[in-house]
């Protein structure tokens, strides 16, 4: 029988990859000015002009972004929060169907990030190696014939690659087994964090697992050992999620229906509150209990984020017209009108 979820959408929202590279002859963004700031930025821009899906491509200045387009482009994993940190010098090339994003002068001159739905890891390491090797030919990359990719942060030097996957792993949770999963791939030089990465606190259930290191690991080591713990955590996601049905569906199905009558019928919902309802109806979802796109849930936890709603509103709203924006939304992926 033909695999009838061959991206584990289930459980596996996207895969990213980033590849963090530097010019040869000019200072890490730590130490260099604003003169060799805008070269950085304008190097990037020509290698880019020379490439033949060039239109499909915009340069956003930081600069001339509002803090709220800013915050924006974090909540849907365009950028990094360090990038818009550096807005005085940063930029970012973001490919039209937001697959492809290259930041210009965060930790480091350049950062490739390739972002695919589902579990598509060697897709989005073939994408980023593409676009990387385009631009390896048009700039000169500090490069050691011993150390490979020179990076600010030594943790990035080698082949300068973080893979992550961002799993939804609410059974475990529910389980209370999200300690030992720590604890099982700290093991394997891997880490887990929030939904935006380093520094954030894992919402929703959801949880982003990526490599610490890069140094003496090839660009391939790296996607396998990912992609290996992304299926065990599958895996054991989907064995949690059985067990919790067998021990009690009626109770289980009453926990994410409630979250389901909630986003279909609320009138204001808030940040926390929708995380929390968001990962009972992916659940519900997931499970078979109702029939809602996961793509369109997966869509919503990026529109529904507070800057992204401000930005939609198009002008500064009050934090409860916020969340009677976002409870619009959530009736809207319900299916329910009015």
């Amino acid at each position: 029988m033909a695999n009838q979820n061959p991206h584990q959408n289930d459980v596996v929202l996207s895969s990213r990859i980033r590849l963090a590279r530097n010019y040869q002859d000019i200072p890490f963004p730590t130490m260099m000015n604003d003169v060799w700031a805008a070269e950085s930025v304008r190097r990037a821009t020509d290698a880019m002009a020379s490439m033949d899906d060039a239109d499909a491509y915009r340069l956003l200045r930081l600069s001339d972004e509002a803090p709220v387009d800013r915050q924006a482009l974090v909540e849907r994993h365009l950028v990094s929060r360090d990038l818009i940190r550096r807005a005085d010098i940063a930029a970012a090339l973001i490919r039209q169907d937001g697959r492809v994003s290259i930041m210009v002068n965060e930790e480091d001159h350049l950062r490739i990030q390739t972002l695919m739905p589902g579990d598509q890891l060697e897709t989005a390491a073939a994408l980023a190696r593409s676009v990387d090797d385009r631009f390896e030919r048009a700039v000169q990359y500090a490069f050691d014939e011993q150390l490979g990719y020179l990076t600010t942060c030594p943790t990035n030097t080698g082949s300068g690659m973080r893979a992550s996957v961002m799993l939804h792993l609410p059974a475990l949770t529910m389980a209370g087994q999200m300690g030992a999963v720590n604890q099982g791939v700290a093991k394997l030089g891997l880490t887990i964090r929030g939904l935006y990465g380093e520094g954030s606190e894992a919402q929703g259930s959801l949880y982003q697992v990526s490599n610490q290191i890069t140094l003496g690991r090839t660009e391939q080591e790296i996607v396998e050992t990912i992609g290996a713990v992304c299926k065990q955590l599958t895996d054991l996601e989907r064995r949690h999620r059985d067990a919790l049905k067998e021990r009690d569906a009626a109770g289980l199905e009453d926990q994410l229906m409630r979250s389901v009558g909630i986003f279909a019928y609320a009138r204001r919902i808030d940040s926390k509150e929708f995380m929390q309802r968001w990962s009972d109806v992916r659940l519900a979802s997931a499970l078979g209990l109702v029939d809602l796109p996961l793509e369109e849930l997966d869509a919503l936890i990026y529109e529904a984020q507070p800057a992204c709603i401000i930005q939609k509103a198009g002008k500064e709203i009050t934090g409860q017209q916020r969340d009677q924006a976002r409870a619009e939304m959530t009736r809207a992926v319900a299916g329910v009108r009015g």
